[in-house]
């Protein structure tokens, strides 16, 4: 069986809801995976937007997730313990930040990207961006799952 990742918030392809965009409540989504491959020792996460007017943009770089953990739940950036961890997405915070493209815009598409990893622990500077850690990730990944919401701003 595939890795496949889902979240209960929003359907494959369907509108991201305002509680989890900037201009909402910037709460991250809840998230779950399963199909896991034999052999995971850790998973790494990202969100991307692809339609971003400068290039692609990112929204969270999540590592080090634990390789029992089959979900997140909603608010996972926030929780405390100290895993998993986190590098600065492109606005700056070591935390989610959900869609916020430009008023007129159009409907941006924000990719939630899960890895399966054969290694417990990446290490990546603390000056690492999120683009740095998903290539990093992919040099270990087992298997890749993708979701993907949409968003727009009202012009």
């Amino acid at each position: 069986m595939p890795l496949t990742l889902i979240s209960p918030a929003f359907a494959d392809g369907e509108r991201i809801p305002d509680k989890h965009a900037r201009r909402g409540e910037n709460i991250m989504p809840p998230l779950k995976w399963s199909g896991v491959p034999e052999g995971t020792r850790s998973f790494v996460l990202i969100i991307e937007d692809p339609d971003a007017p400068s290039g692609t943009f990112h929204h969270l770089g999540m590592f080090n997730i634990p390789a029992d953990w089959v979900s997140l739940q909603e608010s996972a950036d926030t929780a405390p313990g100290g895993r998993p961890r986190f590098v600065a997405n492109d606005f700056g915070h070591a935390r989610y930040d959900g869609p916020q493209p430009p008023a007129g815009h159009g409907v941006h598409r924000y990719f939630f990207r899960l890895a399966a990893l054969d290694i417990p622990t990446l290490s990546p500077l603390s000056t690492v961006k999120v683009g740095d850690l998903w290539r990093e990730a992919k040099k270990h990944a087992l298997a890749e799952a993708s979701l993907m919401g949409t968003y727009e701003t009202a012009g």
